[in-house]
């Protein structure tokens, strides 16, 4: 049985690529370089997603759905940049599950999330730390700021 794939390789908009990956639409208030996409009507809950037909269904609910289920696959083929995009989020939810302790309680566990996520030193495609180096482009430039991707038109 071959893992799942994404859904969003099939999108017939073609999306921008920022090192071979691609810079899909997001469910956020958050303004970015990414597009964004509606929230449902009526508002779910916290805890739950959009059906993967929705609108508002965006590649991070696709992570989380396909979480569980992908990482106990070996082999992945890759058939598209999408599923690039799904690797390297598969790969973040494991990391910040890994920083979770058992013995933390819910705001400690938020709280380390959310240091995760803010951490700036992280590794960009073409850094020798990059777990994805083998299936993506390194970026064209040195700079690492995150201004200068932005400003960069990315």
């Amino acid at each position: 049985m071959p893992a799942y794939n994404s859904m969003f390789n099939n999108d017939p908009n073609v999306p921008r690529l920022v090192g071979n990956f691609p810079l899909l639409p997001l469910r956020t208030k958050t303004r970015g370089p990414a597009y964004v996409l509606p929230f449902p009507s009526p508002p779910l809950p916290a805890n739950e997603s959009p059906d993967p037909d929705a609108e508002s269904y965006d590649i991070l609910d696709e992570v989380l759905s396909l979480f569980r289920a992908n990482s106990f696959f070996r082999n992945f083929e890759i058939q598209g940049p999408a599923d690039r995009l799904l690797i390297y989020g598969i790969l973040f939810v494991s990391e910040v599950l890994g920083k979770i302790r058992p013995h933390h309680g819910v705001r400690d566990a938020q709280k380390e999330v959310l240091n995760t996520a803010l951490d700036l030193n992280f590794a960009i495609p073409g850094d020798p730390g990059f777990p994805l180096n083998q299936v993506s482009h390194g970026l064209q430039y040195k700079s690492r700021g995150l201004g200068d991707v932005n400003g960069r038109g990315l």
